[in-house]
């Protein structure tokens, strides 16, 4: 591509996508279609019941891989690349050393729970909320500050290690910046989300820090998520990496909810709504998160308030690898509609205890309300239910929250391809749901951070162009079927409770 003053213009943005279960890296142009595309699974490890670790040299690995795969698939050289995203896993807690790159224990994945008694012994001096007024988090095991903790407290020398500046922290995106461009920084979205940052300042909390005994020295440069971080090195050398962003603030971006009172929903792994609330945080009174939405370059820091729920794909999953009762995820949808309903049954999919709106880590996973009448097809659907009712439940306490009325969902992620899913959420919540031609938005709002960053899209107007509607699903349910499906599912969850003492 050539511009009028007839020098080379680059024609596409990569976009890294590290999530929990792969890795991706998908090659975007001007227009925000996808132009190729190149994936690979990583090993999920389970040392004990509640423990989720992966190989963070896999995943750099891995990262290289689809890297060059993208690259070939879409027969792009390396100059038709202006810019580099990065979006990804967030909270996933890794040490390593500065000088040799070598991490010193596997990185603990978000979904862990071996943190729960860091967690319990600091809310018993001030309260599950104790940070929440700084940093917008509930005490849980959830984020990254718990585990760098038990990191240092747990593997033999990384304390010392620690210290004495030898080691350094990352979450996912400041591991491949890190390797990618030997610069220790991370974005204000990750670092909001390791119980260490103050929303206010959007540095880390030397109080904060001190009573978690974590060293400052180790932690990564604060910037904002639209900047060039350095230049690549390796299969794209030489190319900025411009953009960073947690992957659910990533697909805010990407879904284009630039004003107050705009929300998305992505359904991967977990599930997670954002809603847009402005330069201001709102602090939550009804167990949502508050957490950085963005900062673009210079421009003042724009929050969200976030539900997070940990279990939604990932049961799907599980039904799939645990139970064996469909060959590839796909089918869940096939199988769900071999019946009507669920046949009154409710699956709470605790299995790594609650999330928003609840914070219980001692809940556990439950079906409830099974008889003899029950098939694998009801268990196939209440699988799928689970998912719209765990987000019925964050929408209700985001609008007590922001006293804004929710008049349309977008979404995005991997299960929105699943059309009883998609007709039971716009049920469930009486509105209408939308996906937009574009469902690889966490990818897609990685690579508009990096491509404003390097000119090759100038503003938001540019980028809500890019928007499209792909599919709408409208509310058809009566009222009264919605609150008694509603209000069994309030009930089933309450059986969770209290499982771990």
């Amino acid at each position: 591509m050539m511009t009028k003053n007839g020098s080379f213009m680059p024609k596409y943005v990569a976009a890294i996508d590290q999530g929990t279960t792969s890795t991706r890296c998908i090659l975007f142009d001007h227009n925000g279609n996808i132009v190729s595309s190149d994936q690979k699974e990583h090993q999920q490890i389970y040392p004990k019941p509640g423990w989720v670790e992966h190989d963070a040299l896999e995943i750099w690995e891995h990262t290289q891989r689809v890297m060059r795969g993208a690259l070939e698939k879409s027969g792009a050289e390396v100059a038709d690349i202006a810019a580099i995203g990065i979006t990804n896993q967030r909270e996933t807690t890794l040490v390593w050393e500065r000088e040799t790159g070598r991490p010193v224990f596997n990185a603990i994945v978000w979904q862990d729970t071996r943190t729960d008694c860091i967690c319990s012994e600091l809310a018993r001096t001030g309260g599950q909320i104790r940070f929440q007024a700084k940093t917008g988090l509930p005490l849980a095991t959830y984020f990254s500050g718990p585990k760098i903790k038990w990191i240092l407290d747990n593997v033999p020398g990384a304390r010392a290690g620690a210290e004495k500046g030898e080691l350094l922290f990352g979450n996912m995106d400041t591991w491949l910046l890190w390797n990618m461009t030997g610069a220790h920084v991370t974005d204000v979205t990750n670092a909001s989300r390791t119980l260490l940052m103050d929303l206010q300042t959007l540095d880390w909390d030397e109080e904060i820090l001190r009573i978690l005994d974590i060293p400052r020295a180790m932690l990564p440069e604060i910037r904002s998520s639209s900047e060039i971080y350095g230049s690549a090195k390796g299969g794209l050398g030489g190319v900025p990496v411009a953009g960073d962003l947690g992957d659910q603030q990533a697909a805010l971006f990407g879904q284009t909810c630039y004003q107050t009172g705009e929300a998305k929903n992505t359904y991967g792994t977990g599930c997670f709504m954002l809603l847009n609330t402005g330069e201001k945080p709102v602090l939550s009174k009804n167990g949502l998160l508050t957490t950085l939405g963005y900062k673009i370059g210079d421009n003042p820091a724009v929050y969200a308030l976030e539900g997070s729920i940990a279990i939604t794909g990932a049961l799907v999953q599980w039904l799939r690898d645990n139970l064996g009762l469909i060959e590839k995820s796909a089918d869940v949808e096939t199988l769900a509609g071999t019946v009507e309903d669920s046949g009154g049954i409710y699956f709470v999919p605790a299995f790594s205890g609650l999330f928003a709106p609840y914070w219980r880590s001692d809940a556990r996973g439950a079906i409830v309300g099974i008889t003899r009448y029950v098939n694998k097809g009801h268990i196939a659907r209440a699988v799928l239910e689970a998912t719209a009712f765990q987000t019925r439940e964050v929408l209700d306490a985001m609008e007590k929250d922001s006293s804004v009325k929710l008049t349309a969902l977008k979404v995005d992620g991997g299960m929105v391809f699943n059309e009883l899913l998609m007709q039971f959420q716009a049920d469930i919540l009486n509105v209408p749901v939308i996906r937009p031609k574009v469902a690889e938005t966490t990818a897609l709002g990685a690579a508009y951070a990096a491509g404003l960053a390097v000119g090759f899209w100038k503003d938001y107007d540019e980028l809500r162009a890019n928007w499209g509607m792909d599919k709408q699903w409208k509310p058809s349910m009566a009222q009264d079927k919605r609150q008694s499906l509603y209000s069994g599912w309030k009930k089933a969850v309450t059986k969770t409770f209290n499982w771990i003492e």
